[in-house]
């Protein structure tokens, strides 16, 4: 009999025992040893072989021979058969080892390795289990020196929780990067979170360990037990989990084996040969939690087939040509909106499954609605069992806090110049793109990540290589960023929430830019709303506040940005800004709306801000969607679904948007009456725009004009139909051959009080239809 000894050295089972033997693939499994030829044997090949000399020295070495040995760790375990995993026969019973579950045998006279099954008894039952201790490792060495390099897109299909099926046999493929740990294990429902039972494999060169297990069930639940270097151990959810428990477990789960069948290839196909620059974008920004909710007391998030009946049909009746999602990456607190994510890789449990939320888009984009994504990778949480120290290390964040923390958000910063991290940011948003068909990813806070002393004091930061402030890893990160996404995926788009004034951020990077597609207007945001919130009595003071947008507006490719930002904190809604009784305040939000729209620039606007919510945002309720049965909201509400709709059918507010020949200023310094107007232009297209924001109606008023015709009033802000005085041209103007503000002709007209007038051209647009409320002139 081969002795114990030989089986497994002593000093492997204790090492075993403690969970720290260093190679436990070397150890458990199969494997291939030389043991001393028995008696038995010996008389067999004397038998078989004349050729064989006998034995002239009874001191002489005993004989070697290959065999192979099965070693396993089994708590609780009282015998252990193996078994021929093709045929089913019985091939050995392993000897107990120790009474803490360590077992190990040959397999009769076998050589060549066999998959093989293990039969375990344990007192109250038998389980037949399949070894993941003989499998070998799956990764390639390709994928692993992708990712270290920094330029892997979809380390997401090694790392993290995989499905796989390997002989034959299914289980879960477990990949995590980890390289100053001592040890990592898979601790998970199956193995009662035991670290000692299902270590992982460790590839020294490229920091990762990776394990087969078979038989693992989908949405079971898992974690990483990772024994620093130090000797502590810490529990850590999987970077790459796709599927997350709620807190407070916070654990992963492996994630559904169902794929999904995507129907929107027609929508796909459009995407990739649109020209967005050229095209009407307007986006609804939605927080999923709080658009509405459901339950007794409006307790319960709306599942994405509930989003799918009552979100898409008021996105497509609203003539919005976006939705853009708030952050929906997991995250523990719902205070943070998402925008403290733990689970990069998992959509949030909060509103459905991966395939229901994939369910969502496709309806999205069956019904012509683009989806967009609003993506955080410029810093994340201190969760403890997040990315934060992963392995006891500093691993995805700096070491030094001057480099590594954000002070105004408690928050941690990525190290944006390691490979392995730029490989998790890269295929993360890979990720987004490819597995979920999003249209575009916002990237939130950027001016953090371009700036090292941002919301530093002098102290608080260390300049670069060259002794600047300009975080050039970053800046490379971002250029990678849009420089690959945009080649995978055609037709999207990427945007940036950028504050500064920082050059070139929808440059191309061959240009020396960041290579976004659109950015942020933060200037007319901040200028426009700080007019809005002034009595109309001393807007004529800030007047420049309403058009110094202008100097700038083609420097980059803008989206004008109402958002959540902008409604939270203290600051009140849009309706709450504004100065005045219940009727200025109405009439001014559609005056500033119908600016909005005729300015150049892209369109977001915040949910709520279509209906003149009151309250500012909460994202523990549901928006107060009962303001509609009052006259005044839904007067706003019309007014922002005909903005979108003249959006979207004349190419004068979007076919050169991105140009300075498709604005020109009628009259940009009437400061004394508060009143601004210009025309928007492509091609023979062009529509007059006349914004009077004070509550003063303004009649015999002059206003210069393209050409000589009739022109249709064809929207006005102050009709019945937005809860207006019906103040106007009684929908219509002819030119007089009098030339003014630069124009060759001009009318007289009257301007209403707190509104916006549109006028077109006869023939230019379509009129409103004849039932149209709106159609009614305004005298």
């Amino acid at each position: 009999m081969t002795s114990s000894l030989e089986l497994m050295p002593a000093y492997a089972m204790q090492k075993l025992l403690r969970a720290n033997y260093t190679d436990i693939f070397s150890l458990l499994g199969m494997h291939r040893i030389s043991v001393p030829m028995t008696n038995k044997a010996k008389a067999a090949n004397a038998q078989t072989s004349s050729a064989l000399p006998a034995d002239s020295d009874s001191n002489q070495a005993p004989k070697l021979v290959d065999r192979l040995v099965v070693r396993c760790f089994l708590k609780g375990a009282e015998r252990v058969e193996l078994i021929n995993a093709l045929d089913g026969r019985k091939v050995a019973e392993l000897a107990k080892l120790n009474d803490d579950g360590i077992f190990a045998g040959l397999a009769g006279r076998r050589v060549n390795p066999f998959r093989y099954r293990l039969r375990v008894h344990y007192p109250l039952t038998v389980e037949e289990v399949v070894d993941p201790y003989q499998f070998d490792s799956l990764l390639s060495a390709e994928d692993l020196y992708l990712f270290s390099e920094g330029s892997q897109l979809q380390a997401y299909h090694f790392l993290g929780a995989n499905h796989r099926s390997v002989d034959g046999v299914a289980g879960v493929h477990f990949c995590v990067w980890a390289p100053n740990a001592k040890r990592v294990s898979v601790v998970n429902d199956e193995n009662h979170w035991d670290g000692s039972q299902h270590v992982m494999r460790q590839h020294v060169a490229n920091g990762v360990w990776d394990i087969f297990i078979p038989g693992i069930q989908a949405l079971s639940h898992y974690k990483y037990e990772i024994e620093t270097g130090e000797g502590h151990c810490l529990l850590k959810s999987d970077p790459y989990g796709q599927m997350m428990q709620s807190a407070p477990g916070n654990a992963s789960r492996v994630p559904s084996w169902e794929t999904y069948q995507w129907q929107d290839d027609a929508w796909l196909a459009k995407r990739a040969n649109t020209a967005w620059h050229q095209a009407p974008i307007s986006i609804y920004e939605v927080h999923l939690g709080s658009w509405r909710r459901e339950g007794d007391r409006g307790e319960q998030y709306l599942q994405y087939s509930a989003l799918i009946e009552q979100l898409i049909p008021y996105v497509k009746k609203m003539g919005y040509t976006h939705v853009q999602l708030m952050p929906i990456a997991e995250y523990p607190f719902d205070g943070s909106w998402g925008y403290q994510p733990v689970g990069m890789y998992a959509p949030s449990y909060r509103f459905g499954s991966a395939n229901e939320l994939k369910a969502f888009i496709d309806a999205c984009h069956q019904a012509g609605i683009g989806v967009l994504l609003d993506w955080v990778a410029a810093h994340f949480p201190k969760d403890p069992h997040g990315l934060t120290r992963f392995d006891g290390s500093c691993l995805y964040e700096h070491e030094d806090p001057r480099q590594g923390e954000h002070p105004d958000w408690d928050t941690l910063i990525y190290n944006y110049g390691r490979g392995e991290v730029k490989s998790y940011l890269l295929s993360n948003a890979n990720y987004w793109l490819e597995a979920f068909h999003f249209d575009g990813l916002r990237l939130d806070a950027v001016s953090s990540m371009l700036y090292l002393d941002y919301s530093r004091t002098a102290e608080e930061w260390l300049p670069n290589a060259h002794g600047g402030r300009e975080n050039l890893e970053a800046i490379a990160f971002l250029q990678a960023l849009n420089t690959r996404m945009y080649q995978s995926f055609a037709g999207i788009i990427m945007i940036a929430e950028e504050s500064t004034a920082w050059p070139g951020v929808t440059k191309s990077v061959q240009e020396g830019g960041l290579g976004f597609g659109f950015k942020w207007n933060m200037g007319w945001m901040n200028d426009s709303l700080s007019y809005l919130s002034r009595d109309p009595l001393y807007r004529s003071h800030h007047h420049n506040e309403l058009t110094f947008s202008l100097v700038y507006s083609f420097t980059e490719q803008f989206i004008l940005s109402l958002s959540h930002d902008e409604v939270v904190h203290g600051k009140g809604s849009l309706l709450h800004k504004i100065p005045g009784d219940d009727w200025q305040k109405f009439a001014t939000l559609r005056a500033y709306f119908g600016f909005m729209w005729g300015h150049p620039g892209k369109k977001l606007l915040f949910m709520g801000a279509d209906i003149a919510q009151r309250d500012e945002w909460n994202h523990n309720k549901s928006l107060d969607w009962h303001l509609l049965e009052f006259a005044p909201h839904q007067g706003v509400q019309r007014w922002v679904r005909d903005l979108n709709t003249l959006y979207s059918q004349s190419t004068a507010l979007y076919g050169s948007d991105h140009d300075c020949d498709g604005f020109h200023w009628l009259d940009c310094d009437n400061a004394s009456a508060s009143i601004v107007s210009f025309i928007r232009q492509s091609g023979d297209e062009k529509l007059i725009f006349i914004v009077n924001m004070t509550p003063e109606v303004y009649r015999e008023f002059r206003v210069g004009l393209p050409c000589a015709g009739a022109y249709r009033e064809h929207l006005n802000s102050d009709s019945h139909y937005y809860g207006g005085s019906n103040v106007g041209n009684a929908g219509s103007v002819s030119s007089e051959e009098e030339p003014y503000q630069g124009m060759n002709q001009s009318a007289v007209i009257t301007v209403p009080p707190l509104a916006c007038l549109v006028l077109t051209l006869d023939g230019n647009l379509s009129a409103p239809s004849a039932d149209d409320v709106k159609a009614i002139p305004c005298s």
